[in-house]
């Protein structure tokens, strides 16, 4: 199987403690943060890996390098200028030879069994699977519904303090929903997945409740830090 990294964000909010490299090559315990991603993903199977990469991207090109020492196949997809997450994906996609590939942030590290997204993506005949979490106060983030398995609603905008699912993240897509993406800067997150969910294409998941932490700010950082060093996160 194949998984497309997206790694070319700027990390803005991570500057303040992490500003000589790209935020998924934050060091953890002397390794790269996104070298805790790669192993997960090639402990459940998954042997070839693209790096989408933007902000100083040669600093992980010569960091991984051919990935052998990891255990997979690495290949580079650089962006000249920000292309958001679909449009990371698009250009990625050249790279893509599998029917269906995984899509993950390398700046999130989230405990998944990937062969449910399989599992699921066969069921339920889907375009697109995905991954959501539970989290205690949706109004944060916009909220993501799965009714039978399937996708009903994603990004949903509410004031409330409940409750709920939001999106994890993770994906497992189509190859064919390459092409249906726009050339230029386009978010996977709040126009192509709200777009195909509005067309009624098949989208679904499942909700897990796996270990998740999102490194984007100081405190996450230093938390997933001390969660390495207690063993919480195993190596």
């Amino acid at each position: 199987m194949q998984a497309v990294l997206l790694a070319g964000g700027l990390g803005t909010r991570l500057k303040s403690v992490v500003n000589d490299r790209p935020k998924p090559m934050a060091l953890i315990e002397g390794k790269p943060f996104m070298e805790y991603v790669v192993h997960e993903l090639s402990r459940h199977g998954i042997t070839e890996i693209i790096f989408a990469v933007g902000y100083k991207g040669s600093m992980v090109e010569e960091y991984f390098q051919d990935g052998k020492k990891f255990g997979v196949t690495v290949s580079y997809a650089y962006e000249e200028e920000l292309l958001g997450t679909a449009g990371a994906i698009k250009n990625a996609g050249r790279f893509i030879t599998e029917d269906f590939f995984y899509v993950l942030n390398a700046d999130t590290f989230y405990q998944i069994d990937y062969s449910r997204l399989l599992t699921i993506r066969q069921e339920k005949d889907l375009e697109m699977a995905l991954v959501l979490r539970q989290v205690p106060d949706v109004s944060r983030y916009g909220r993501a519904v799965l009714t039978d398995g399937m996708l009903t609603a994603f990004n949903e905008k509410t004031k409330e303090a409940v409750s709920g699912t939001i999106n994890g993240g993770i994906y497992l897509m189509n190859r064919n929903l390459l092409k249906e993406i726009p050339e230029g800067k386009v978010s996977l997150e709040n126009e192509m997945i709200p777009r195909w969910l509005s067309e009624g294409r098949r989208l679904g998941g499942f909700v897990n409740d796996g270990y998740f932490i999102d490194i984007g700010i100081p405190e996450a950082y230093f938390q997933f830090q001390e969660d390495v060093r207690k063993g919480v996160v195993t190596w």
